[in-house]
């Protein structure tokens, strides 16, 4: 059976998105079969792969408030080893229509149960909100949550309220949610700050804390522009060794065998 991670942080801006996208990138790279699943009503996940999020025929709201078999609406990247599940801005209707319906909660996990076997990696973006479509890719997140957080002052203070939200998810939805890891992100070694972020997340963190660290990157910025991950825009970049090192290290964790580094 696939893994199922899911990509939280209610703050924006975080380098989350980037991350489901460059991280599964790699993760394909790698010989895995990967699904990106897209639960933000920005699409910022299906536009960073080069999809119009205006023009699909289909997505994750059909399967949320229609019950829609999510292998019908499965986009293939074959240059990139990509799938895609996407997101439109009709999305942000589904916390309004499903509020009053039963096991609402679990509208994503139930979609998703058909194609866990499919994939050997499901990465669930969530939206920087803490709402009932972030609740659905908590419920999803068989093999646990995985948050990036940026390497700034601000960033550390929604980690608290975020905590808190697993812990409910846990207590009355997902007892063995757990989480996976969390991904430093921006980081900016001119400055102080940048370091004690990183220290003081590795204190509350400890051990749950990925090694690798993300640099803040122009070359990472300037690739949604042009609907490709880092590893195919720029290959040769620190943030690219960044995401790559990331993969390596969740196959690692997870105990699948790594393939061998290219030169």
């Amino acid at each position: 059976m696939g893994r199922v991670y899911t990509l939280v942080n209610q703050k924006g801006g975080v380098g989350k998105t980037t991350t489901a996208i460059n991280l599964g990138a790699y993760l394909a790279a790698c010989g895995q079969r990967v699904l990106i699943v897209d639960t933000d009503p920005q699409a910022n996940a299906t536009s960073c792969l080069g999809v119009d999020k205006h023009t699909i025929r289909g997505g994750v709201y059909e399967c949320l408030s229609d019950g829609a078999q999510a292998a019908s609406f499965i986009l293939q990247n074959p240059r990139l080893k990509l799938s895609i599940l996407p997101a439109s801005p009709a999305l942000a209707g589904a916390e309004v229509e499903l509020v009053n319906e039963l096991g609402r909660e679990n509208r994503l996990r139930q979609a998703l149960a058909p194609i866990v076997d499919r994939y050997d990696y499901i990465l669930i973006d969530c939206p920087p909100s803490l709402g009932l479509l972030t609740v659905n890719g908590l419920v999803a997140g068989l093999d646990g949550v995985i948050i990036p957080v940026q390497c700034e002052y601000l960033a550390l203070e929604g980690l608290g309220e975020l905590t808190r939200t697993i812990q409910r998810v846990r207590t009355a939805l997902f007892p063995t949610l757990k989480v996976r890891g969390v991904v430093l992100t921006m980081f900016d070694g001119r400055t102080h700050l940048s370091s004690d972020v990183v220290a003081e997340v590795r204190k509350h963190f400890a051990a749950q804390v990925f090694e690798t660290i993300v640099p803040r990157s122009v070359r990472l910025a300037e690739a949604p522009s042009y609907g490709l991950p880092i590893s195919a825009y720029a290959p040769g970049s620190s943030a690219a060794r960044a995401y790559q090192s990331l993969a390596r290290e969740v196959l690692g964790g997870d105990g699948v065998k790594l393939p061998p580094l290219e030169d």
